[in-house]
């Protein structure tokens, strides 16, 4: 989901947004004694199905009403969460036994084929679910994807078998070693009964198995209130009765409300603040590592313009990104050299090389010789709701001064808007996107966003394909050994980095903060997901 706001795209993804939230409101209404604590949120791209959430914003609210099987710890290792076991002799057949006492808010017990029945609908195509790719690796998932044009001959992957209420069996297409570490993600949540009878009504009112449920519906564009589910096996553990996620259309306006009192949790703290913000804060501002990428992505499948390797590599050269993270982000964010980031094994200092060193007299040589871009002129879009106009702004100065174009600068109001466009082929200029992990592992930072198979069900949103990145990629799934499955993955992130469909721009680093309303001491994870058992009232 989650700055790179998970997951996903940031909002990445996932895609990422920075932060971006509601207004207005004030974060002092209490139940029994405890604080409903109000935090700043962009709008979600979709309605609030798990299958159908693969960006940050949503992102953060399915891990608020939902439980998943494993979750992450501080040092990006898989722990069980309702999973009892998670066991394989031979990474391909999964054994997953499930604890006791989960029930859906409506009192619907959990079941394996809650899992079963979820895993299925966002495979099948018809469905048309964001994280559609992600099931790719169980067996019987082709078989619900037969491509456009065509009709699954069945509604059920064969590689799912309901063993018993607590038991779920999953056989993958080929040995994956990280498939457990992939269960954490909103993807893999389970569903009630109630969602199948009415996929439309839990857009706006799901049901989950988290810690939080919802208190009446999703308004778009205004907020979306949970409360404590007492129920939840673990909901012992809070010290607050409950979330309002506040959408804001402008993060500076969530900053003053979070000074103000009316905001408790930022998870990114806006550019215009970044100077300011530990004076103001003090010991609630919260800086740390983050597993975000930001990029500058290219629409090649329906942009020839951006078609030549050369081009791209030499827009990327003209990038100073020492003087964006030092002077725009003031430290916040680090210039990036990779596609994979730090935080994972796989990560290489310097991968990139020369195509990510700043060097403009090389830019401008390699750009003329590849011929340059049509009437000499571009166009880089971004999401306005995101804190994102200083730095984008600052690049499109940076390729006119050293590459002699014109770039025009494009906003698009909200982070979903430009989500959408993308998708639909709507928008044809560069663009700004980033990508948080959805799960600790570097295949997470290549396939969904520059495989073939994310181009229609996935976050593939330059269009990019290379056969030789896809066998790669399989490779690293199947390896036998962590080493030679990094090596494989590796090799696919070479051709990238040798062909930058994307530009690598900068790592995120964690930078948020807490209103005057509760104590220090809050944990938001690598994937900005706040870790509620830590939030206390002042």
């Amino acid at each position: 989901m989650r700055g790179a706001k998970s997951a996903k795209w940031v909002a990445g993804a996932i895609v990422v947004a920075l932060a971006a939230t509601a207004c207005g409101g004030g974060s002092d209404s209490k139940a029994n004694g405890a604080k409903q604590v109000v935090m700043e949120l962009g709008e979600p791209q979709n309605g609030l199905i798990p299958s159908n959430t693969y960006e940050s914003e949503g992102s953060e609210v399915m891990n608020a009403l939902f439980t998943g099987l494993v979750r992450y710890d501080e040092k990006n290792e898989t722990q069980l969460d309702m999973a009892a076991s998670i066991e394989t002799k031979d990474s391909k057949v999964w054994t997953i036994k499930l604890k006791d006492g989960y029930t859906f808010h409506n009192g619907e017990p959990v079941t394996a084929q809650s899992y079963a029945d979820a895993w299925n609908y966002g495979a099948n195509q018809d469905n048309t679910q964001e994280t559609n790719p992600l099931y790719g690796k169980i067996d019987g998932y082709a078989d619900l994807n037969p491509g456009e044009g065509k009709k699954p001959a069945t509604d059920k992957m064969k590689g799912l078998k309901v063993v018993d209420e607590k038991t779920l069996e999953v056989t993958l297409t080929a040995p994956f070693s990280a498939f457990k570490s992939m269960l954490g993600f909103n993807a893999f949540f389970p569903l009630p009964k109630a969602f199948f009878k009415d996929p439309k009504g839990f857009e706006t009112a799901p049901i989950g198995n988290g810690m939080f449920k919802m208190d009446g519906k999703f308004v778009r564009n205004q907020q979306i209130k949970t409360v404590k589910y007492d129920k939840h096996p673990d909901a012992g553990e809070l010290k607050i009765s409950g979330v309002t996620f506040k959408i804001y259309s402008s993060q500076d306006t969530a900053y003053r409300d979070l000074l103000g009192g009316r905001v408790d949790i930022m998870d990114t703290i806006p550019t215009s603040a970044m100077m300011t913000a530990a004076k103001d804060l003090g010991d609630r501002y919260i800086q740390g590592t983050d597993s975000g990428v930001g990029y500058v992505g290219f629409p090649l499948k329906y942009n020839k313009a951006f078609a030549k390797p050369e081009i791209r590599k030499a827009i990327s050269q003209a990038i100073d990104r020492k003087a964006i993270t030092e002077k725009i982000f003031v430290n916040t964010r680090t210039p990036a050299d990779d596609f994979i980031n730090p935080l994972v094994p796989g990560y290489r200092q310097g991968a990139c090389g020369a195509p990510c060193t700043y060097d403009p007299a090389a830019a401008k040589k390699a750009f003329d010789a590849a011929g340059g871009l049509p009437g000499n002129k571009m166009e880089l879009g971004y999401n306005a709701d995101g804190g994102h106009k200083e730095w984008i702004t600052a690049v499109a100065g940076q390729l006119e001064k050293n590459l002699g174009i014109t770039v025009t600068v494009k906003p698009f109001e909200q982070f979903q808007s430009i989500l959408n466009d993308l998708g639909d082929k709507k928008y044809s200029g560069a663009f700004r996107l980033a990508w948080s992990m959805d799960y600790p592992h570097p295949e997470n930072y290549l396939r969904p966003i520059f495989s073939e198979d994310a181009i229609e069900h996935g976050s593939n949103y330059s269009g990019y394909v290379n056969p030789q990145v896809e066998k790669f990629l399989d490779q690293g799934d199947t390896a036998t050994t962590e080493d030679a499955a990094i090596k494989a993955y590796q090799q696919a992130d070479d051709i990238l980095l040798k062909e930058m469909p994307y530009i690598p721009v900068y790592f995120y680093k964690l930078n948020a903060g807490l209103s005057k309303n509760l104590k220090p001491g809050v944990r938001i994870d690598n994937m900005t997901q706040v870790d509620w058992t830590t939030v206390n009232p002042a």
